[in-house]
C-alpha cells in the first residue's frame, strides 16, 4: 500500500449498510501547473488549491454533462478566485490578488471580507443553472458546507486541504431513504460518519484513500470504486479569442488593432497564453478565413 494518494483522481466510495455515500479528491499536478502559471503568494494558492478540490468533488456529485464553474468574489485583498471543471474532468483555476496587502497568516475573511460564492452549472444541453451564497464560514470547507444547508439539498459535508503543492479533500453526502429507513437512526448514523471524518488530522491528509478510510471506518462495510482521472487542461484557443474580436464588429476591431499600435494581444488569465491579432489577421477573421494561424505579416 502506497504512503501517497493517488495523484488527480476522484475516487467515490459507499456505505454497504448506511444511506451515505463519500467521496475523495487529489490534485497535484493538475494544481502545480496551475500554479505554475502565476506567482501566486500562498495564502491564495492555498485557497485556491481548496477551490480546485471542491470543484472536482462537486463534478462527481452533480450528473451533467458540460462545465462547473465556481467563482469566489470579494471586495478585500483576494477580489476573485476562480475555478472551471468539466464533467471530462478537464480543471483549471485563477485568482485576482493584491499582494500587498495579503498578511502570510491571514485568515479567508481577512481575505475575502463580505464575499460570495457562485455556483455556476452550464450544460451542454439545457438551462444554466447558478447559485449563490455570502461566503461566511471559518473556512472554505465550512463555506460549500454552508452551501448545501442553505439550499436544503441532502446532507453534505466538505472537508478541504491544501498544503506542500497539494490539494486534498472529502465529500460526504447523505443518500434518500434505503437501507435506514428510520429518521432517528439516520441522523445517528449520519451524526457517526461526520465525527469521525472531523477527526483528520493534518499529517493524515498525506497518505492514500485506502489507508484512510480504513482508519476512519475501519468498523464499517464501505466499498471503493475507480477512481477517475483529473488534468489541468485550459479551453482557450486562438481560435475563441478571434471570435471574442468578430463579436466586437469589424469596425471596433480594426479601431482596437490601431489603439493598440498595429497588434492586438488577447491573455488567457488563466494559463498565460497569449494569442496576438494584426490589421490581416482582423481581416482575415471578417472574411471567413479562420484564425488557425497568426497573420505572416507580424515580426
Amino acid at each position: 500500500m502506497s504512503d501517497l494518494p493517488d495523484t488527480d483522481s476522484t475516487q467515490r466510495f459507499l456505505f454497504d449498510d448506511r444511506d451515505i455515500r463519500g467521496e475523495w479528491v487529489t490534485l497535484e499536478h493538475s494544481y502545480a501547473d496551475v500554479l505554475a502559471r502565476h506567482p501566486y503568494p500562498q495564502p491564495v494558492a492555498l485557497l485556491l488549491g481548496e477551490l480546485m478540490a471542491a470543484a472536482a468533488l462537486l463534478v462527481g456529485t452533480l450528473k451533467f454533462d458540460g462545465l462547473l464553474i465556481l467563482q469566489a468574489r470579494s471586495e478585500g485583498p483576494i477580489p476573485m478566485l476562480m475555478v472551471e471543471c468539466s464533467s471530462e474532468h478537464d480543471i483549471r483555476g485563477m485568482a485576482r490578488y493584491e499582494a500587498d496587502l495579503i498578511a502570510p497568516d491571514a485568515t479567508l475573511s481577512q481575505l475575502m471580507p463580505e464575499g460570495a460564492l457562485a455556483l455556476t452549472i452550464d450544460p451542454i444541453k439545457g438551462q444554466r443553472y447558478q447559485g449563490i451564497v455570502d461566503l461566511h464560514g471559518a473556512d472554505l470547507s465550512e463555506c460549500f458546507t454552508n452551501y448545501f444547508i442553505q439550499s436544503q439539498q441532502l446532507n453534505t459535508r466538505f472537508w478541504l486541504d491544501a498544503r506542500d503543492g497539494r490539494a486534498r479533500g472529502l465529500l460526504l453526502q447523505q443518500l434518500p431513504a434505503d437501507r435506514q429507513r428510520d429518521e432517528e437512526e439516520r441522523d445517528e448514523s449520519w451524526q457517526h460518519v461526520v465525527a469521525m471524518a472531523g477527526t483528520l488530522s493534518a499529517d493524515e491528509w498525506a497518505l492514500d484513500n485506502e489507508t484512510l478510510l480504513h482508519r476512519l471506518y475501519h468498523e464499517d462495510a464501505v466499498r471503493m470504486f475507480e477512481s477517475q482521472a483529473l488534468r489541468f487542461r485550459c479551453s482557450c484557443s486562438r481560435e475563441r479569442s478571434g471570435n471574442a474580436l468578430v463579436s466586437l464588429g469589424l469596425e471596433d476591431a480594426s479601431q482596437l488593432v490601431e489603439e493598440c499600435g498595429g497588434q492586438v494581444e488577447i491573455d488567457c488569465q488563466f494559463c498565460n497564453q497569449r494569442y496576438f491579432f494584426d490589421n490581416t489577421d482582423v481581416a482575415q477573421l471578417f472574411a471567413g478565413g479562420g484564425t488557425d494561424e497568426p497573420s505572416e505579416t507580424r515580426h
